[in-house]
């Protein structure tokens, strides 16, 4: 008989405590500690348990690191040019990646494309749907217009007879919608709860590794946004990838947190359109807005986002205010570094917005993360102060310190090459990342300091 120790888990932060508490000891989150029950063993220290570490003792295997026959996996090319960029270049055999989003974003409609592709290459797939039946899995397929010869489709919630299905059918690609809704007959606890999610991934993962089998979990999503569930849901499995972008636009992106067999905060960009999910060949197109002229408070940066460069508009709006605190507003950008932003630009370039209200804005729903924004956002905030527009055909990038200072960004070549190649004249770059040599069509103006930035686009 196995009896079961219970514990208590984290839902944000993944650790764990031999007790409840309201507050989690280890990330400082409320409500989140979860009870878990793991089974142990009442085998006696003595005797049985005895033999049985001798013998794994001498079962381990200990090799050298050299003498490892490291070998390139072949990966599977879907055929979705954007999905195998994100993948790092196609779907790894072995590989388990967890999916997150928004309800209704086009998680299941993404995979059932990728599903009918592999399909009509000669491999087999299996669709595992917890959350719908048969027949509303077969609606979306006729919708979006895919050849439903060959595609295997399973609508269960029991993960003994998923297992059983899996090593009996042996498909090359599952499809798990979604990991939530699984539940082990051998558990108590009920379907999404921390001990069901942890079992069932562990378990499928498992069988993924020994068959060689790539796994897609579908993971749901707290109403901060963060994918639901423990936190070593995301430890356990090689990929983890993020819908973003808004749900009232037909354009959706999709990033990669993790990847070890890709670059990680790799970005695929599709549109959304009655038959499914099309990939954007040119995605810059969708982050810049048509002015018919220029506009005070916009400006457009280079930021990179996996090994593609893109150009997204940065738009800032300042506007006095009527409130004892103005209010610093940021949406696809940091908010914490924008209150940082708007001291060093009173401390090094003598622009005050201490009775200003600011607003930031990164066009087409685009999350920028990288500090190369830093400088983009300050010029459109000194564009909108001044009511004057940046000069025509200008992209900017670069960090600023405290100090005052512009620092480089990475893989700054590649950046001025697609600025370049989508008809921009000028660039404002951290002198560490002025090209070695001139760029065909792109004046490269490089500056030092956040004051002669500022200079450069009121001389311009």
């Amino acid at each position: 008989m196995a009896k079961s120790k219970v514990e208590y888990v984290c839902s944000d932060c993944g650790g764990t405590s031999v007790k409840w508490q309201g507050r989690c000891p280890h990330c400082g989150q409320w409500n989140t500690m979860q009870e878990f029950k793991v089974p142990t063993s009442t085998a006696s220290r003595f005797g049985s348990d005895k033999h049985r570490s001798r013998s794994l003792i001498e079962a381990c295997e200990v090799v050298d690191l050299a003498q490892v026959d490291a070998q390139e996996v072949p990966r599977v090319v879907v055929g979705i040019e954007e999905f195998d960029r994100v993948m790092g270049g196609g779907l790894v055999p072995g590989g388990v990646s967890l999916i997150g989003g928004d309800p209704g974003i086009g998680k299941s409609t993404l995979l059932l494309q990728v599903m009918s592709r592999l399909v009509a290459q000669g491999r087999s797939a299996l669709y595992v749907s917890g959350e719908e039946s048969a027949g509303q899995v077969a609606l979306r397929a006729h919708r979006l217009g895919i050849n439903p010869q060959g595609m295997r489709l399973m609508s269960e919630i029991e993960l003994e007879k998923i297992e059983a299905a899996l090593v009996a059918h042996r498909p090359e690609f599952v499809v798990i919608d979604s990991i939530q809704t699984l539940f082990s007959g051998e558990l108590d606890s009920a379907p999404g709860s921390v001990t069901q999610v942890r079992e069932c991934s562990s378990r499928l993962t498992r069988l993924a590794k020994t068959t060689a089998t790539t796994l897609v979990f579908v993971g749901h999503v707290t109403k901060e946004g963060n994918l639901a569930g423990p936190r070593v849901l995301e430890h356990i499995v090689d990929t983890v990838l993020y819908f973003e972008g808004d749900t009232h636009s037909s354009f959706r992106l999709i990033r990669a947190f993790k990847n070890r067999f890709g670059a990680v905060n790799e970005l695929g960009v599709f549109a959304m359109t009655d038959r499914g999910l099309k990939g954007i060949s040119n995605p810059s197109a969708i982050f810049l807005s048509e002015h018919r002229d220029n506009v005070p408070g916009s400006v457009v940066m280079v930021t990179q986002e996996g090994t593609r460069p893109l150009l997204v508009e940065v738009q800032a709006l300042v506007d006095g205010t009527h409130l004892p605190s103005p209010k610093r507003l940021s949406v696809g950008l940091e908010q914490q570094r924008l209150s940082m932003l708007l001291a060093v630009l009173h401390r090094h370039a003598g622009v005050c917005c201490y009775d200003q209200d600011v607003f930031v804005n990164a066009v087409g729903g685009v999350k920028i993360t990288e500090p190369a924004s830093d400088l983009a956002v300050l010029l459109a905030i000194v564009s909108s102060i001044g009511n004057r527009p940046v000069p025509t055909g200008l992209v900017v990038f670069g960090e600023v310190g405290l100090a005052g200072e512009i620092r480089p960004a990475p893989r700054g070549q590649e950046r001025l090459k697609e600025a370049a190649k989508l008809g921009f004249s000028k660039a404002i770059v951290p002198r560490a990342n002025a090209p070695k040599s001139p760029i065909e069509g792109l004046d490269v103006i490089p500056v030092e300091r956040l004051a002669d930035a500022i200079a450069a686009i009121r001389e311009a």
